[in-house]
């Protein structure tokens, strides 16, 4: 691709990062209709041709397990050719999984299906990708805040998916198809949507652009251990990237439990949805207002508090009965916007602690980590409820939390001007 001449067109917050955002952020909205109509029901698409609740349980860890495969082989083609054939190889994959796990669902297999919806993980990864590129030309008083709007546009597609899979289905029954495969049908045709949004609107691509002046780029770009390097050479990336995996694994061991714990107390299905939608709610509508905070008070301070808003998500939840669907919902909206503050802040410290050069194997390395830390933080969660209690998953959760608020805090007070 032809390097465009830097001035004010590229310059950091110029015309081209204003036109990546906008970019990044319709995608966002395509690629997240994809991942919620096909998460929302690939769980009971599952359970029901295997009979199994178990196997029905596998399809969402195939997913986190997918995303995590996909977060290293993403950030080194972005490494090596830029973000847009990156994100477009990621959304191409995504788009395959869907169309297989369609054909596992119209078969009634479900290996197909699960390896279907591996695949399908590469929604995921491409999502938290993108978040990432809205860094690449954002001027530094700004990055957050950019990150920050790619990541709210997460939650448009994420409330229009499952709304949308119920017509999929219909549609996919009166064009003489089983009707399970009409929400993967639709993820498919979302995910292929945003990968041709991304070929042609991120142009020209911003990762170019902003390592066409770094002198050693090509050569960090061809060492796959340059990443790893970095990454242990700064203890302000590794603070931030705990901050991310930390603040992952919490929020899933919690929400994945709660719809269990309510159900142990008769909750209905309508009222369980309400609980998580008000969650996910806390974890993507204020996510402008971190990045304008993490902007405007520093990195490590908004780590801080999405530390202590975890720890009190914890305490609300985990003192709440079975019954206490109004105390849940506080809890699981403070645990949302605690992952928000991790997430933001985080993404933002680790891009700019480590070199232009090496950024993009150490944001692949921050995915990998996220996503493996959210399917470990399930495993724990399912099984610290089995062995124990709701109560006892959520005092663990607040116990993980503060040494790491105690180090964010210590680091933040150092790091005040006297």
């Amino acid at each position: 691709m032809r390097n465009e001449p830097v001035g004010d067109l590229v310059a950091p917050g110029g015309a081209v990062q204003r036109r990546a955002v906008r970019v990044l952020s319709a995608t966002q909205v395509l690629g997240g209709i994809g991942v919620a109509t096909g998460v929302a029901f690939a769980t009971l698409i599952a359970a029901s041709i295997s009979g199994s609740e178990t196997v029905g349980g596998l399809a969402l860890t195939a997913v986190v397990v997918g995303a995590a495969v996909c977060s290293l082989p993403i950030a080194r083609l972005a490494a090596r050719a830029g973000r847009r054939p990156a994100l477009l190889a990621a959304y191409c994959v995504a788009a395959a999984g869907a169309g297989l796990a369609a054909l596992g669902a119209a078969l009634g297999s479900t290996t197909v299906l699960l390896v279907g919806l591996l695949a399908f993980g590469g929604g995921t990864a491409a999502g938290l990708a993108a978040r990432y590129a809205a860094t690449d030309l954002a001027r530094p008083d700004r990055r957050a805040r950019d990150l920050s709007v790619v990541v709210w546009a997460t939650t448009v597609g994420s409330v229009l998916g499952p709304n949308l899979a119920g017509p999929a289905q219909r549609l996919a029954t009166i064009s003489g198809l089983d009707g399970a495969t009409g929400p993967f049908l639709l993820a498919a045709v979302a995910f292929g949507l945003a990968a041709l949004l991304v070929a042609a609107g991120l142009r020209p691509d911003p990762l170019v652009v902003v390592r066409s002046s770094a002198a050693d780029g090509a050569q960090a770009a061809s060492d796959r251990g340059a990443g790893w390097r970095a990454l242990r050479a700064s203890p302000t990336a590794q603070l931030a990237l705990t901050g991310i995996v930390l603040s992952h694994l919490v929020m899933v061991g919690l929400m994945s439990m709660t719809p269990v714990h309510l159900d142990h107390g008769g909750a209905t299905l309508r009222v369980v949805g309400i609980v998580i939608s008000l969650h996910i709610a806390g974890m993507y509508a204020l996510s402008p207002v971190i990045g304008w905070l993490a902007d405007r008070i520093g990195r490590v301070p908004v780590l801080a508090t999405g530390a202590l808003l975890l720890a009190a998500a914890a305490g609300v939840a985990g003192s709440a009965p079975s019954t206490g669907a109004t105390q849940l919902s506080i809890g699981l909206v403070l645990l949302g916007l605690g992952w928000s503050c991790g997430l933001v802040a985080g993404s933002a410290l680790v891009t700019e602690s480590v070199p232009v050069a090496v950024r993009p194997g150490v944001q692949g390395i921050s995915d990998l980590a996220m996503n493996s830390g959210g399917a470990l933080g399930g495993v724990l969660a399912g099984t610290a409820v089995a062995v124990a209690s709701y109560e006892a998953l959520a005092l663990i959760a607040g116990l993980l939390v503060l040494p790491f608020l105690a180090v964010a805090v210590s680091t933040s007070l150092r790091a005040r001007p006297a």
